[in-house]
């Protein structure tokens, strides 16, 4: 990550005043003097320490005062570093249009959608957008819901006198228009304003001149020329308005909703450092210290089962350390003296001391959130479908709307401006896309519940579209394609043993045990049915193996180093351990009686589903590429077995990065599969993130795309899926655009010349329920698509 060290003297650290002195960019005048208040600076001659924190004074008469007592004055605490509040800096951009940035939150310029923070603010809170949005649906959708029904069944059955029933409907449909509908208005004003016509405007315009037209025919119905008058008023158009706005609502809560677990990823990336850490001062006592206020240089202690709290080195004690969910290796790595730590990762079985080197924004987990961030934003947005039709759409029906308004003012009968009028605006009401703000959310959300039932979770539509055009799949190993934990592989007996009896011996052995490894041989021979003896004076050699006595016998269970000290020679296993180690395994000796007895492997198996997974993903044209942070011949073994021809080993969080980078400038559409924190980067750069539902959350955050099982197959499955919708998708726009092609010119009075045809709101609001039963009905056919 960062290549550079930070070393500082410890000299130089006393003179920043320990732990809760500000650093000297701080103000000086923030320090005050605890005994008469007075503001000092850190160069006063006049200081002491006290609890670890040091405290400046004015003269010496304080600091003598301060002496005789100090927990009397321990209350006025040197002030503590605040953290930076995120509001100062916060950019907020469009993840449609990342070039637009602004420092304050606002709405899209381009597409009228709501920017987001660059960085999300660690607030739990739920998005403010969302909670707006669903007050404005659940509010009003009851008023929607009578208005429909009121105009389908109401005017057929007359229910009640039609001039009562018109103003009903006007003051139902109010609250709805200009309430829950205002963002849409805003929204579609922007569009005007900027010139970029998008759904926005279509639906603005439609709803707008729906509501205003029927306004106007229910207050002066004595402006409408004659034939527009059916039993003494004129029809409107409340319904059309009110279903549209409710509808268009609900699309935007789907999505909103989508979109607020994008900031889960580095959420939960941030939530994985500990939150204090054990720090040992000069006098060998130990207190937890919040993180943030641990420094460069400080001692601290890591017990067993404790993250370490930021990267260091190990100064005392050793241990193995669980390090798979930043470096993506599946075993335990041995620590000792002078190994190097990564903030985050887990201590498994001894205890440490360690020294910190980097804190705070310097340690390799926020180089990884700073990386997951820059990565969202940077992301090329996928231009959506529905956008791209309403742009041209929008052009096309307000060309067709000026045009009926033209041709009726200058040729049609009398009063001719006055049927102009009313014709351009039913052309705009019946345009309005309600078939086509549902054309894609509905088969998304067909979709969406179709994967599900596969254990394929999508959480955005671009990913769903976009997943058909992937052509190279970028996969981790460990995790997803391995199962990403250590599993018994094999043992070999030499000397008379059976391999049998020298898992048996190990087991009983390791018992005791907390290391990782240890577990997967217990856990093997218990699979297998066998009878564990007790061991007897245990002891765990730090981090090279483990000694005891099973019966009569005494037993050594490591690794050649542990060997080599007990003065037992592993030569005549060299060859097995080798190719055993090519595969990727750890090798582990045993030895009883001072005599070898056998190996013991234990390895990262290969998920039973992979081979049939990636068989079906290169039938299908895709280009697999593996990239993991173990080994070289590690990665080289599993890629061969499974037909990887293109290996990366030993790659860093930003290595998958500018892979996946690399390969999209290439022109390729990326989808990176994997599971763990390392991966999350890469994940949320590739054009489809696919994440195991088995690895972290911080992975699943970052993807688009979930395997709940963490099983291959599924991506197949998935594309599969996404081929289906994008096609059904097209099929709505078509139907939405097919009934829009008859019902526009039939507004426009194509028909009128021939047979005094015009457009009646009956038949208006019955297109548009038609073309919206369509859409939903053809949506529902996604299905029943077998997979």
């Amino acid at each position: 990550m960062v290549s550079h060290h930070h070393h500082q003297s410890h000299k130089d650290h006393a003179d920043h005043g320990a732990s809760q002195a500000p650093t000297k960019s701080a103000t000086d005048a923030a320090l005050k003097d605890p005994v008469c208040g007075m503001n000092v600076t850190e160069q006063s001659t006049h200081k002491a320490e006290h609890k670890g924190h040091p405290y400046y004074f004015c003269s010496a008469k304080c600091l003598d005062k301060f002496a005789a007592n100090p927990d009397q004055y321990g209350a006025l605490e040197q002030p503590k570093r605040t953290k930076p509040a995120p509001s100062a800096g916060t950019m907020y951009t469009c993840s449609m249009h990342p070039e637009v940035r602004q420092d304050h939150p606002g709405d899209c310029p381009k597409c009228g959608m709501r920017l987001e923070p660059e960085l999300p603010l660690l607030n739990d809170e739920e998005n403010p957008e969302l909670r707006d949005f669903s007050r404005r649906f659940w509010w009003t959708l009851p008023l929607t819901l009578i208005v429909f029904v009121l105009a389908m069944f109401g005017r057929p059955f007359h229910w009640m006198d039609e001039s009562i029933q018109t103003w009903l409907e006007l003051v139902l449909t109010l609250p709805v228009t200009l309430w829950a509908g205002w963002p849409f208005f805003t929204r579609g004003w922007q569009s005007v304003v900027n010139r970029s016509p998008n759904m926005w405007t279509l639906i603005g315009l439609g709803t707008g001149a729906a509501f205003v037209y029927s306004v106007i025919a229910t207050l002066a119905p004595q402006l409408f020329p004659a034939s527009f008058i059916t039993q003494g008023r004129v029809e409107v158009y409340f319904e059309a308005a009110a279903v549209i706005i409710s509808l268009t609502l609900l699309g935007q809560l789907m999505e909103l909703r989508a979109r607020s677990q994008t900031s889960g990823a580095i959420k939960a990336l941030l939530g994985l450092a500990p939150k204090t850490a054990r720090r040992i001062r000069e006098d060998g006592s130990e207190e937890d210290t919040p993180l943030d206020q641990i420094h460069v240089g400080d001692m601290l202690r890591v017990r067993p089962g404790e993250k370490v709290p930021v990267d260091g080195k190990v100064t005392e004690g050793s241990s193995a350390v669980d390090e798979s969910m930043i470096t993506g290796e599946p075993m335990p790595v041995s620590k000792g003296t002078g190994d190097t730590v990564i903030g985050a990762t887990l201590n498994t079985s001894g205890a440490l001391v360690m020294r910190s080197e980097r804190v705070g924004s310097e340690t390799m987990l926020a180089q990884i959130v700073q990386m997951v961030a820059q990565a969202q934003r940077s992301k090329a947005p996928m231009q959506r479908m529905a956008d791209v039709v309403a742009g041209y759409f929008v052009v096309t029906v307000m060309a067709i709307a000026v045009l009926t308004f033209l041709a009726w003012g200058l040729f049609g009968p009398q009063p001719s401006w006055a049927f102009g009028l009313i014709n351009a605006v039913a052309v705009l009401i019946i345009a309005c896309p309600c078939a086509l703000g549902l054309a894609t959310p509905m088969s998304i959300m067909v979709a969406t519940g179709r994967g599900a039932g596969h254990g394929v979770l999508f959480r955005d539509a671009a990913a769903i579209e976009n997943l058909r055009k992937v052509d190279t799949l970028i996969v981790d190993k460990t995790g997803t394609l391995t199962e990403g934990r250590p599993t018994f592989n094999r043992a070999v007996g030499i000397n008379g043993f059976e391999p049998d009896e020298v898992l048996r011996l190990a087991a009983s052995l390791d018992q005791g045990s907390e290391h990782p490894l240890a577990d997967a041989l217990v856990s093997a021979a218990r699979e297998r049915g066998m009878s564990l003896d007790k061991a007897e004076n245990f002891e765990s050699g730090s981090g090279i193996g483990v000694r005891g006595q099973v019966g009569t016998r005494a037993l050594a269970l490591g690794n050649t180093t542990l060997m080599e000290q007990l003065g037992i020679s592993v030569a005549a296993l060299v060859p097995q351990a080798e190719e055993l180690r090519a595969e990727g395994a750890s090798v582990m000796h045993l030895a009883v009686d001072g005599k070898l007895a056998g190996l013991l492997a234990v390895s990262d198996p290969v998920k039973a589903s992979t081979p049939e997974a990636l068989a079906a993903l290169k039938a299908a044209g895709l280009r697999i590429v593996m990239a993991t942070g173990d080994g070289l011949t590690t990665a080289k073994a599993v890629g061969s077995r499974l037909g990887i021809d293109e290996v990366h080993g030993e790659v860093k969080p930003d290595d998958k990065l500018m892979l996946v980078e690399r390969l999209q400038k290439e022109g390729r559409v990326v989808a990176m599969a994997g599971d763990g924190i390392n991966d999350a980067p890469a994940l949320t750069k590739a054009d489809v993130g696919i994440a195991m539902g088995t690895g972290t959350d911080v992975a699943m955050n970052s993807a688009q795309l979930t395997l709940v099982k963490g099983d291959l197959r599924g991506i197949a499955v998935a594309r599969e899926l996404s081929q289906d919708t994008v096609a059904n998708m097209k099929q709505n726009l078509m139907f939405a655009l097919l009934y829009n092609g008859l019902g526009v010119p039939i507004a426009a009075g194509v028909l009128y010349p021939l047979t005094g045809w015009l457009l009646s709101p009956l038949i208006a609001a019955l297109a548009m329920s038609l073309s919206s039963v369509s859409v939903i009905t053809n949506a529902l056919r996604l299905r029943g698509n077998g997979y």
